[in-house]
């Protein structure tokens, strides 16, 4: 049996699963974020311990022959959160979460201090963790002159299982410190951010044992002192979930926000695309992810103003489309991450008429959505990252309409899985096999059999070829404006 934690921005996430992998129990906790100001984001550590003491307590309530033959715990959770700990791990402050905006005017700082962009592989903003010390370096200056341990949310949690200071690559690259091609931390990056390599948590790789379950903990529950593997980020985990550990294939994460995840064999950023490169959670293995913010979130958008209920809108797609939509949607309703990198970015409707209609809006927005899909697809193989199929994940995937636009917007062929849950939470249980087993196979890590192929249409994705080119020439022509009307 293994156990696989997912920390998430809304809830914790606890998945047994079996030496087959298959799901024996699945527990949920809510999670809330606090703002205390616009644009701030944060949680209190304390929080996760209690979300993760009361999955963990669901599962040995429903389930406690299975727990108590337990062989290892693996990891995931939100990447970028900074928890800031005294000598004596105390939180000195609200954790401050990735999708937090507060250290946008620290970015530039920070990016003149030290090359970020080739060491740490990415650009710096305001989401990732280097950032946000900054900030606290310079509005909080007692609680920055206080940190002893800087840790990610998911190693807080390892904190509590284990009583050690552990990262993991996958994670730690999220940070801006990590050099992310020697997989190892960098003096050059934490002296810009004012810290030191002391300041750091251990690294291991995701697939390794990270420490042991404290005697406390294993007493209490009645279980033995398991190893609880490094884990990844929230991405990586997926990746190790859909078994995407190699190079070729990747998956398409159409939720909230949009994510195109590759793996790859070395190294190869691109940041003047806004690509995010990290190590993935098994040695020598890397990834790339293009990113974009206003996914589904578009069509809830659309939903809210006009008072139809998102099925009620997809309805009104056709299965088979034959033709784009005259209504061109800029999907920029939260600023974009890849390729503009511009957190002022707003989003737009070009190309409306008298005779425009619900449908036309409807449609318009998941070519939006998949139109900025194919800017991630162009920038990963600007890196060098070829991508030609990729497994339909998210809420959006189960739009078979959505899909086919998909395809032929970006030239991928979309991998439908059949029913199951391949996500973080599922991810992190296979780490956690990985650092008893050490088997990093594809017989540790399969791919989830694939009900239904969707292979772009030659005709459609000709159309959108040219509807691409109209899209792409938008937003600087907007741009230029200022803020164009969403």
């Amino acid at each position: 049996m293994y156990l696989g934690l997912d920390l998430g921005t809304s809830g914790i996430k606890a998945m047994l699963v079996d030496d087959r992998f298959a799901t024996v129990g699945v527990a949920h906790a809510s999670l809330s974020v606090s703002r205390p100001q616009p644009g701030w984001s944060e949680q209190d550590p304390a929080d996760w311990i209690a979300g993760a003491e009361a999955v963990i307590a669901a599962l040995l309530r429903d389930h406690p022959a299975a727990m108590a033959r337990l062989q290892a715990i693996g990891l995931s959770g939100h990447m970028h959160g900074a928890v800031l700990l005294d000598a004596s791990d105390r939180v000195l402050r609200p954790c401050i979460l990735w999708n937090d905006g507060r250290s946008g005017p620290q970015c530039a700082e920070l990016t003149a201090r030290a090359d970020f962009h080739g060491i740490a592989g990415n650009l710096v903003m305001a989401g990732f963790t280097a950032p946000k010390l900054l900030w606290v370096q310079s509005h909080e200056p007692a609680v920055f002159d206080a940190v002893a341990k800087v840790l990610l949310p998911k190693d807080y949690l390892r904190l509590w299982l284990t009583g050690a200071h552990v990262a993991e690559m996958s994670d730690a690259a999220g940070t801006l410190w990590l050099d992310v091609a020697k997989r190892d931390w960098s003096d050059a990056l934490l002296g810009a951010t004012g810290l030191t390599r002391a300041q750091m948590p251990a690294l291991v790789e995701g697939s390794d044992v990270s420490g042991h379950l404290r005697a406390d903990l294993a007493e209490r529950w009645g279980i033995a002192r398991v190893p609880v593997a490094g884990g990844g980020g929230d991405n990586a985990a997926t990746a190790c979930g859909m078994g995407v550990m190699t190079p070729g294939t990747g998956f398409l994460s159409l939720g909230t926000s949009g994510v195109l995840f590759a793996a790859t064999e070395r190294y190869a950023p691109n940041t003047g695309d806004a690509v995010h490169t990290f190590c993935h959670a098994v040695p020598q293995t890397w990834h790339q992810m293009g990113v974009i913010l206003s996914a589904t979130d578009s069509m809830t958008w659309l939903s809210e103003i006009t008072g139809k209920a998102v099925p009620d809108l997809a309805a009104l797609v056709p299965e088979t489309v034959a033709r784009p939509s005259p209504a061109l949607f800029l999907p920029y309703l939260s600023g974009e991450r890849t390729p503009l990198n511009d957190p002022d970015a707003t989003g737009a409707f070009l190309g409306l008429r008298r005779a425009s209609g619900l449908g036309d809006l409807a449609q318009g927005v998941m070519e939006g959505v998949a139109l900025a899909f194919a800017d991630c697809v162009q920038a990963l193989r600007k890196a060098g990252t070829p991508i030609e199929a990729a497994y339909a994940v998210g809420g959006g995937a189960r739009s078979r309409a959505w899909l086919r636009i998909m395809a032929s917007a970006t030239g991928l062929t979309l991998l439908e899985p059949e029913d199951g849950d391949f996500g973080a939470a599922f991810g992190a249980a296979r780490l956690g096999a990985a650092c008893v087993t050490g088997d990093l196979s594809d017989a540790g890590f399969p791919k989830p059999a694939v009900r239904a192929e969707v292979a772009p249409d030659a005709g459609l994705a000709a159309r959108y070829a040219e509807k691409y080119v109209a899209f792409h020439a938008a937003y600087p022509q907007l741009r230029s404006l200022g803020q164009p009307a969403a």
